[in-house]
C-alpha cells in the first residue's frame, strides 16, 4: 500500500523540484523564512491560515491538504480548540463537511468543548450555513442528553427550524419531537416556539394543537410584557424577539380564533378575534409596532366578515370580495369565498371570473417569509384547488374542476398531507365516472405514487 507523505514532506519535495529557497517559498507565499523553517523541520505547528497560503504558493486546489491537516494536526496532536476552530470554519466555507466530522469527533467526547461547539453552531446556523449547524447540534444534544439543560433544548429547537420542510409527514414527527423540550427554554425563546408548533400544526390541520400552543403563547406574552412595561422594576428584553412582544398576544389570538373557527366554534372565534381588534394597550410607538398594529387592524376587519358568513351571515359577502380586491395576494381570502359557497351552495361565478386573471397566475407561486410560514401557504394552496375542485364538480364543470382536483392531489401528495390526500380522494371517487381517459391516467399515475410512499389511501 502506498504510504502518503505528511505535509511537510510534500512542501519540502515541491521546493526541491522547483529549485526554490525557504526564503524565495517565503516571498510567494507570505510567509517569512522562520515560519516556512519552523513547520518543513517540524517545530512549529501548523494553523490553517499558513497552509492555506502554502497550498495557494503550490498552487494546489484549496483544501488538497485538509485531510492529511486533520491525521496530523488534530488526531495525532493535543486538542487546541483555538488552532482547530479556523479550520472548522474553512472546512465550512470550502464544503469539506467530512474533514468538519473527522475534526470535530476527537472534540465531543470531551465535555469542556460542549460549550464551543454549541457557539460554533450557533454562528453557522445564524450565518445559514444549516446543514452543517445541524450536524454540530445533534452531537451537543447528545452529549447533553442526561442534563436536562437549557442548551440542549435550544438545540432541539435549532433542528426543529431545520428539518421542517415541504414534507407534512416528516413535520409531523419533527414537531412531536421538539414539544417535550419547549418548557426548558427561556420566556423568549419560548414564544418564539410556540408561534413555531403553532404554525406547523396549522399546516398540518391540528387545531387542538394550535389552540393549545397558542394559548400557551398568549399566557407567556401577557406576563413577559406585564414585567416589561407595569412592574416596579423596569425590565429590559436581553434577547432579541423575532416580533415585537405585544404582537406575541395578539397573534397568539389570532391563531385561537383560526381553530375555533376550523372547529366550527364561530361564537367563540369571534371573542378571540375582539381580542386582537382592540390593542389600544400597546404602549410602544416606533415604526415596527406600528407596521404589526396596522396588519392586526387589517385581519381584525377581514376576520371578522370571515366569521360573520361561516356563521351563516351572507350578506357581508359582496362587503367581504369588495375589501379583498386590491390585495396583491389575495388566495387566502378566495379561499374563504369558495368554502363558504361550498357550505351554503351559493352561486360565486361573478367573484372567479373577477380574480380570474390572479386566479390562473396563483398555480406555481409560493409567498412566504419564513419556514414555518410556508408551511401554512403550501397548506393553503392545497385546500385551495381542492375547493375549488369541489365548487367546480358541483356544478358540472368537470374538465375544470379535474383539473384543479389533480393540482391539489399532487401538491398534497409532495407535502405528504394524509388528510388532504385522503379530501381529494374523496373527491375524486364521487365525481370518477364524469372523468376524462387523461385525467384518470393522471390520477392514477399520483395514486399508484402515494401508495409507494406508504400513504393508505381511503375514500371519503
Amino acid at each position: 500500500m502506498e504510504i502518503t507523505p505528511t505535509i511537510r514532506a510534500e512542501i519540502e519535495r515541491y521546493l526541491k523540484q522547483k529549485g526554490l529557497s525557504m526564503t524565495q517559498f517565503g516571498h510567494i507565499t507570505n510567509l517569512n523564512v522562520v515560519t516556512v523553517s519552523g513547520i518543513i523541520t517540524g517545530n512549529r505547528s501548523l494553523s490553517v491560515n499558513q497552509l492555506d497560503r502554502i497550498t495557494l504558493g503550490m498552487n494546489l486546489p484549496p483544501d488538497y491538504f485538509y485531510e492529511r491537516f486533520v491525521e496530523e494536526c488534530v488526531e495525532e496532536t493535543p486538542l487546541n480548540w483555538r488552532r482547530i476552530k479556523p479550520f472548522l470554519y474553512r472546512c465550512v466555507e470550502l464544503g469539506r463537511l467530512d474533514c468538519l466530522q473527522r475534526a470535530v469527533s476527537k472534540f465531543l467526547d470531551n465535555p469542556v468543548y460542549t460549550h464551543s461547539l454549541f457557539e460554533l453552531a450557533e454562528d453557522l446556523f445564524h450565518k445559514g450555513y444549516r446543514d452543517t449547524a445541524a450536524y454540530l447540534y445533534e452531537n451537543v444534544a447528545e452529549s447533553e442528553s442526561k442534563q436536562h439543560s437549557e442548551r440542549l433544548a435550544l438545540c432541539q429547537y435549532r433542528l426543529f427550524s431545520i428539518r421542517i420542510g415541504k414534507d407534512q409527514a416528516q413535520n409531523l414527527q419533527t414537531a412531536a419531537k421538539f414539544e417535550p423540550f419547549v418548557d426548558r427554554l427561556d420566556e423568549f425563546d419560548q414564544l418564539d416556539a410556540f408561534k413555531d408548533l403553532a404554525n406547523v400544526y396549522r399546516s398540518l390541520s391540528m387545531w387542538d394543537k394550535v389552540y393549545t400552543f397558542s394559548r400557551r403563547m398568549y399566557k407567556l406574552g401577557q406576563i413577559q410584557y406585564d414585567l416589561v412595561h407595569n412592574s416596579k422594576r423596569k425590565i429590559k428584553l436581553d434577547k432579541k424577539l423575532s416580533r415585537p412582544l405585544f404582537v406575541y398576544i395578539a397573534y397568539a389570538e389570532l391563531m385561537c380564533a383560526h381553530a375555533c373557527d376550523a372547529n366550527g366554534d364561530h361564537e367563540q372565534a369571534l371573542e378571540h378575534i375582539r381580542g386582537y381588534t382592540d390593542l389600544s394597550w400597546v404602549k410602544e410607538t416606533d415604526p415596527d409596532t406600528l407596521h404589526w398594529l396596522g396588519e392586526f387592524q387589517q385581519w381584525a376587519k377581514i376576520n371578522t366578515y370571515v366569521n360573520r358568513f361561516m356563521s351563516g351571515d351572507i350578506s357581508v359577502l359582496t362587503d367581504y370580495v369588495g375589501h379583498i380586491s386590491g390585495k396583491k395576494h389575495i388566495f387566502a381570502e378566495l379561499l374563504n369565498v369558495i368554502e363558504v359557497a361550498n357550505r351554503y351552495d351559493i352561486d360565486i361565478d361573478h367573484i372567479l371570473q373577477r380574480f380570474e386573471p390572479q386566479i390562473e397566475a396563483y398555480r406555481d407561486q409560493v409567498y412566504a417569509s419564513t419556514l414555518t410560514e410556508q408551511q401554512v401557504i403550501l397548506e393553503e394552496t392545497v385546500r385551495f384547488w381542492y375547493k375549488l375542485a369541489k365548487y367546480n364538480l358541483n356544478k358540472g364543470r368537470y374538465s375544470y374542476g379535474f383539473n384543479c382536483l389533480i393540482d391539489a392531489f399532487e401538491k398534497a401528495i409532495t407535502l405528504k398531507h394524509a388528510l388532504l390526500i385522503t379530501n381529494c380522494v374523496g373527491l375524486f371517487e364521487r365525481f370518477r365516472a364524469y372523468a376524462e381517459p387523461g385525467i384518470l391516467a393522471r390520477y392514477n399515475m399520483w395514486e399508484r405514487n402515494d401508495r409507494k410512499d406508504g400513504f393508505a389511501i381511503c375514500s371519503n
